[in-house]
């Protein structure tokens, strides 16, 4: 007996009918001798509609704990039907909202972090031979006021519960089968990885991939909880993420990703003494902006540029902060650009391999592609280009180090 975590997104429980068909999916999971949890989230559209209805009533930005019980509805009504569909095949089915699985977080609300999980109930309910249905992106505070957990919260949800149970595998059902090499409505060749590792998944996500939120391979790498990316609408096996001695297939680049939601805001004529980044910086993150790439120019006068990218949704009240810094750092100008896109290569087999950089940077060149700004860890590239660039340089890319890339041999 296998125990097994099955998670679902909003598009594979889109409606009544695709609802049955989880159901039929789960029950068919459950009849093969596995204990089932499955952790679903709002049907598609739902918490959109919330959203827009705590705006009409709340405003922009309305109250943080009511804002959470609102949207946590969602979930809460896919959960109970879900355990409908399930009786309705002859199988017992308990749902359980955030608070009554045991999610226990802390109190940020609509970004709550997971501090401890209470499977007690959920283990009675799998013992006794019942299927477990669960809300993902919720979970309750020590003062007992509904949490959520933020965009994909529902991965995160399942495979930190999977974590917590100590199970088998966690299956992540979406509307792709697997993690590809790159996006496949942009790169036509591009194709479905059998396995990859935790930590080109994690870059991956990081670097514009939508396939899985980043927590949730957080969570997985830190327990050692093997994902499986599935499709919701086929029985075909999807894509592993798993240990780095397990992937089947070692390439030289894994996946090659791009995100268009970025901006980037450059300060120039800065002072160059120690304190003034921290001048900079400090009130943006205060502002709760996260930073990505930061790229200062080497100081010959006594003055220097700092460049630095910011999500896109945060450019405008970046850019205002920037500029209301600007004068105690001693800048001369503040200029943004929000027509910009990440480009990034990832893949374990970077790290013995030399001259993927140059190679990258060669291929974007002889598509007459300009370079803004480079980053680079040890298993990734990421450089910024212009956005309608983006399309080019993915297709270049992956042609380069995916289509006629080598690969190496798993480790034995």
């Amino acid at each position: 007996m296998a125990l097994i975590v099955q998670k679902y997104g909003g598009t594979s429980v889109g409606d009544p009918d695709r609802i049955r068909n989880v159901a039929r999916r789960v029950v068919a999971t459950h009849d093969e001798g596995n204990q089932v949890v499955v952790c679903v989230s709002a049907m598609s559209g739902e918490t959109n509609q919330l959203v827009d209805l705590a705006q009409q009533l709340g405003g922009e930005r309305p109250d943080a704990r009511e804002y959470d019980v609102l949207v946590s509805t969602g979930e809460q009504k896919t959960i109970a039907l879900l355990a409908m569909a399930i009786h309705q095949l002859g199988r017992e089915a308990r749902s359980f909202t955030g608070a009554q699985m045991g999610m226990n977080t802390d109190s940020d609300h609509t970004r709550a972090r997971i501090t401890e999980i209470d499977c007690t109930r959920l283990r009675a309910t799998l013992d006794e031979g019942a299927i477990a249905v669960i809300a993902g992106f919720q979970g309750i505070d020590p003062e007992g006021n509904i949490t959520t957990l933020g965009r994909g919260g529902s991965d995160t949800s399942a495979v930190a519960m999977a974590c917590a149970l100590e199970a088998d595998v966690c299956e992540i059902y979406t509307d792709v089968d697997g993690v590809y090499t790159a996006d496949p409505r942009v790169v036509s060749d591009a194709r479905k990885l059998h396995s990859v590792a935790y930590e080109e998944m994690l870059e991956m996500a990081s670097l514009g991939a939508k396939v899985l939120q980043i927590r949730s391979v957080k969570f997985a790498m830190r327990y050692g909880v093997p994902i499986h990316v599935r499709s919701s609408f086929k029985s075909d096996e999807g894509t592993w993420v798993t240990r780095e001695e397990d992937v089947m297939e070692r390439l030289v680049v894994s996946g090659v990703t791009h995100n268009l939601n970025e901006a980037k805001i450059r300060v120039k004529g800065v002072e160059d003494h120690p304190g003034i980044a921290g001048k900079l910086f400090k009130p943006i993150s205060d502002a709760g902006i996260q930073i990505d790439m930061i790229v200062q120019n080497l100081s010959s006068d006594g003055a220097t540029d700092m460049t630095f990218t910011v999500p896109r949704g945060e450019y405008k009240k970046a850019l205002e902060i920037a500029n209301a810094a600007s004068g105690e750092i001693g800048a001369t100008e503040v200029e943004g650009d929000e027509a910009i896109a990440k480009i990034s290569i990832v893949g374990l087999g970077m790290q013995d391999h030399a001259g993927v950089a140059a190679r990258m940077f060669t291929t974007l060149a002889d598509e007459g592609i300009n370079i803004q700004l480079i980053s680079t860890s040890e298993i990734k590239v990421s450089v910024v280009i212009e956005e309608k660039y983006a399309e080019l340089a993915l297709r270049a890319l992956h042609a380069e180090f995916v289509e006629d890339g080598a690969a190496e041999p798993a480790p034995e």
